[in-house]
């Protein structure tokens, strides 16, 4: 049941919204109310959002990620229910919600005010807190969406080293603390000459420069690696095939480095590599759940701190949509939304 336009008893509420104009994309902070939201089951006042290339690339139009317009940005949100028309939340509990369509096709968490249907909605689990949560955000649950899938498939920490490419971004600064704390060795990839001492303490044992690396073009190259999580794709993907060892998984993520693979099929026939996709956007619900548990438990970040490297307010978003599309960003900005504490 949609609950009514004015059921979360708030009115003139903070967003930054997106508008398309002859195919022109500008953003600002708007004063909105909630019957100007998409709809949804459960309203929540927000606490918490976290800052993504993703919103970075939806809110300059610099990537077609926002399908509607116009729209709230902001594809993660942490905070409070207000009001829900669904007998599974009820106001005053914690959430959290991730993906699902989160400022892509429905209006997202860069608000003071978000409204969701109840099947996005995950409850905060037990020893996170909502800024924490947003800590660890999509970022965080990519990471460890990807090593759950690793080890789903047999990997192991005594398989060897695990390589994290695009290391010192938020999904890849996960990767490496989480995979250390796993157990596993790591090794971190970054085209960052000074993230080496911020990747080490996260757990990196060694730290290449991207651009220095020997990418060879055989269709099997020596074997390197245990397995990988990738975010770049393209060129360094394709090298990533020809190096992982035997029955080592490789996690591909992301696309910054390009979108086109261009391999054979020997890694996979003659060494049983498993290539694994990565999507957090729209993960099944049941298996959100479990990885959220995991992140409250197994695989807590345990340095959560060194990662968030900023908090900033609504006002303050555009210097950071900056800096990652510069890439000069290293780590995790959390928004904080007005009236939050912490």
């Amino acid at each position: 049941m949609r609950p009514r336009p004015d059921a979360a008893g708030v009115s003139g509420f903070r967003a930054w919204r997106v508008h398309e104009h002859q195919g022109a994309i500008s953003a600002r902070l708007e004063t909105l109310e909630v019957d100007e939201l998409t709809p949804g089951d459960v309203t929540l006042r927000a606490r918490y959002s976290s800052v993504n290339y993703k919103d970075a690339l939806a809110v300059t139009g610099k990537g077609r990620i926002i399908r509607r317009f116009p729209l709230v940005a902001g594809i993660d949100v942490a905070g409070v229910v207000t009001d829900s028309g669904d007998t599974r939340f009820r106001p005053g509990d914690e959430v959290l919600v991730t993906g699902c369509g989160l400022g892509e096709d429905h209006d997202g968490g860069f608000s003071e005010v978000v409204r969701v249907p109840a099947d996005w909605v995950v409850p905060l689990p037990d020893g996170l807190s909502l800024f924490e949560a947003m800590a660890i955000g999509t970022a965080g649950f990519t990471a460890a969406l990807a090593i759950d899938r690793m080890e789903q498939a047999g990997q192991q920490p005594d398989h060897g080293s695990i390589v994290v490419t695009g290391a010192s971004g938020g999904v890849g600064s996960f990767a490496v603390d989480l995979l250390n704390a796993r157990g596993y060795p790591v090794t971190a990839v970054t085209g960052k000459a000074d993230a080496a001492d911020y990747l080490r303490q996260l757990g990196a044992g060694t730290v290449l420069d991207r651009r220095t690396l020997a990418l060879g073009e055989r269709p099997l190259e020596k074997a390197r690696w245990g397995g990988a999580i990738d975010t770049l794709g393209g060129a360094v993907l394709a090298w990533l095939t020809r190096t992982v060892g035997p029955w080592g998984t490789i996690a591909s993520i992301g696309m910054a480095g390009g979108t086109e693979l261009n391999t054979t099929v020997m890694p996979f026939i003659l060494r049983g590599v498993s290539l694994l996709g990565i999507t957090s956007a729209n993960c099944p619900m049941a298996r959100r759940r479990r990885v959220w548990q995991r992140l409250a438990g197994d695989l807590r970040p345990p340095h959560l701190q060194e990662i968030v490297t900023g908090v900033v307010s609504l006002e303050e978003l555009p210097e950071v949509f900056e800096r990652l599309l510069a890439d000069r960003h290293r780590g995790r900005t959390i928004l904080r939304i007005a009236g939050s504490a912490g």
